[in-house]
């Protein structure tokens, strides 16, 4: 380091050390600054102190604000608890819960159960549409309700307002064994319960119900005459039709040892039962919800009702049933099967509830039930349109009456030929007594073998089975659905044409089935008028049936116009297939020439007279009638 550096180095130390003493504060303003200093601390402990104190007390605050309103939750929870406990006794921990919903599936439907009362919510059928292809449900969680009443500790429960608990989620069933199975418990203590068991099959509608008593031999005793079970459901509707489906619709039930009744389809009514009851069903035109009991549900102070649908809602009726349910005192459990399904006749009889099935009374019925229902559903099985099925049925039907048929025709064809004559008499006993006439009338008939109601009979006999089809087409299930040329669903109304007004007993469109069916009966008439089938009654009767022949297509096309178009295209192959009939007959059968023949022959034999002809005749002397000549 040189000599310069030296002397810099010690000049810039020189001017640090004087610099330092120059600044340093002197005494004074060293003890001054330490009262400022000791001020400033002392105003900061204060305002920490206050800020201390007011966070202490805010603290506090909310400390007894919490306190405070725990204690209000705690004696609101008690009262609500002692409430509870008021209510429900024994059962008050199930009166407060989350509603869970368990779906118990197999291959036919979807049944879906809500912990919330431990009931069916709704029921969906997997192989079946609505008419306007959206899925089908036989009802709805927001449309029905279900539920017991029963007596508990004096007091009077309801099932739908307690939380049962579900042993399982959802659970598919498969096959033909009972191998889907939901548990819901309603508990009242460890080991005491009420359960409600739902099983179901891989392939079936059904659905066994039991409800077990666990561990509450007092809750039984208390309950010997059985629980109330209520039911209300509003039937959605299915169908295009909204009337006809409303109109097929009602309660249908089963007293002991008695058969099915029902309540009115045509308007709302309340049946008090007094009979106990083997099964009820909320039937529909198509679809069934159905409850069979292992033990008769009772009558007492049970009733039955239904009430006006909403048809802006797409419901048809509101249905309600209200019956008692006995206890099996040796099981201390109660059994009953459900049915959700469709209304297929076999399905029915297998459960002895084809009652259901409205097929007409008396002889209409026997014939529906044991002629015609086998014949449809024998041609059913044929792997081909059903149009082609009912005109098959048609021909069948009128292939087996042909025999009746014929004498129909011949004995029209002998009236025909004694037409001439018939006017001449009647012009020769135009001023007679209209009881003579009469009698002169019936005794050339009877003198040339001719008999005016023979052509009557073979309609009296197929009256039964008009009305039997008349009754299936509405009920049989197998049409729902099945299309056939512009007919989209022949068990419903086919429309060719929507109107954008009601026409008053015609409806708001045009079926053009029934069109074509009201024709062909325009010419059936006719061609039986022309043929003379139905003639020979003299001029009143020509003249009407000259109106009968104008008014009934008329009739026809009104009332038909929302009814199947499967009804009336079967009604539309009969009158075509009888015109052919008749054209038949005229031209290889019955030749008027032979007919004629045959009543100058039958003229010449001696006229026999038959047991209650002599009766007649010995009633018409006493009474002073002069009987014709032979």
């Amino acid at each position: 380091m040189d000599k310069n550096s030296l002397i810099g180095f010690g000049l810039i130390g020189a001017i640090l050390i004087a610099w330092t003493y120059y600044s340093s504060p002197s005494e004074a303003e060293l003890q001054q600054l330490q009262m400022q200093q000791d001020s400033v601390l002392a105003a900061e402990v204060k305002t920490n102190k206050e800020e201390d104190k007011n966070a202490v007390e805010a603290q506090t605050a909310k400390f007894e604000a919490i306190a405070s309103d725990s204690l209000a939750t705690a004696k609101k929870d008690s009262l609500i608890g002692t409430a509870l406990d008021e209510k429900y006794g024994r059962f008050a921990s199930a009166a407060a819960g989350t509603n869970e919903y368990i779906r118990l599936e197999n291959e036919k439907m979807i049944l879906t159960l809500s912990t919330m009362g431990g009931r069916p919510v709704s029921v969906q059928l997997k192989e079946h549409k609505n008419y306007n292809g959206t899925d089908l449900y036989l009802f709805t969680e927001d449309s029905s309700a279900f539920s017991f009443d029963f007596m508990s500790q004096n007091r009077k429960l309801n099932t739908a307002e307690l939380f049962f608990k579900a042993d399982k989620n959802n659970v598919v069933a498969k096959g033909d064994k009972t191998n889907g199975k939901v548990s819901l418990k309603l508990m009242s203590a460890p080991g005491e319960y009420i359960e409600f068991v739902y099983s179901i099959s891989g392939n079936s509608y059904d659905v066994d119900y039991k409800v077990n008593f666990v561990g509450l031999n007092d809750l039984v005793a208390d309950n010997r005459d059985g629980l109330n079970l209520y039911w209300q459901l509003y039937a959605p509707s299915h169908e295009k039709g909204f009337e006809n489906e409303d109109r097929r619709s009602s309660i249908f039930f089963k007293p002991v040892e008695e058969n099915r009744d029902f309540i009115s389809e045509a308007s709302p009514e309340r049946v008090d039962l007094e009979t106990n009851l083997e099964w009820i069903a909320f039937k529909q035109q198509y679809f069934s919800v159905a409850v069979i009991a292992d033990q008769p549900f009772k009558a007492a102070n049970g009733y039955l009702e239904t009430q006006k649908g909403i048809e802006n809602g797409s419901y048809t009726k509101n249905m309600i049933m209200s019956v008692g349910v006995p206890i099996n005192a040796t099981t201390n459990s109660i059994g009953m099967q459900f049915f959700f399904g469709p209304n297929e006749y076999e399905l029915l009889v297998e459960r002895e509830m084809d009652g259901i099935l409205d097929l007409g009374w008396g002889l209409f019925g026997w014939v529906s039930k044991w002629f015609v229902m086998p014949l449809f559903n024998l041609l059913a099985k044929m792997d081909v349109s059903y149009g082609i099925i009912i005109l098959l049925l048609t021909l069948l039907i009128k292939a087996i009456l042909s025999p009746l048929t014929y004498k129909s025709y011949l004995s029209g064809a002998k009236m025909r030929v004694l037409k001439p004559e018939i006017e001449e008499l009647n012009k020769k006993l135009k001023d007679a007594d209209p009881m003579k006439k009469q009698q002169e009338t019936m005794a050339l008939y009877k003198k040339a073998g001719a008999n005016p109601m023979a052509g009557c009979l073979p309609m009296v006999l197929q009256m039964p089975i008009l009305y039997a089809m008349f009754m299936l087409f509405p009920a049989s299930i197998k049409l729902r659905g099945e299309s056939f040329l512009w007919a989209e669903d022949l068990s419903t109304y086919d429309s060719v044409y929507d109107l954008p007004f009601n026409i008053p007993l015609y409806g708001d469109h045009i079926s053009l089935f029934t069109i074509f069916m009201a024709f062909s009966m325009f010419f059936y008439t006719r061609s039986n008028m022309s043929s003379g089938t139905m003639g020979g009654g003299g001029e009143m009767q020509a003249q009407q049936m000259k109106i009968m022949m104008y008014f009934m297509p008329v009739m026809l096309l009104v009332w038909f116009n929302n009814y199947s178009a499967g009804l009336s295209y079967y009604y539309l192959c009969a009158n075509l297939t009888s015109i052919g009939q008749n054209w038949a007959f005229r031209k290889f059968l019955v030749n008027d020439e032979e007919v004629h023949a045959m009543v100058q022959e039958n003229k010449k034999k001696p006229v026999k007279k038959s047991k209650f002809a002599a009766r007649l005749e010995k009633m018409a002397k006493e009474k002073g009638v002069d009987l014709p000549k032979k």
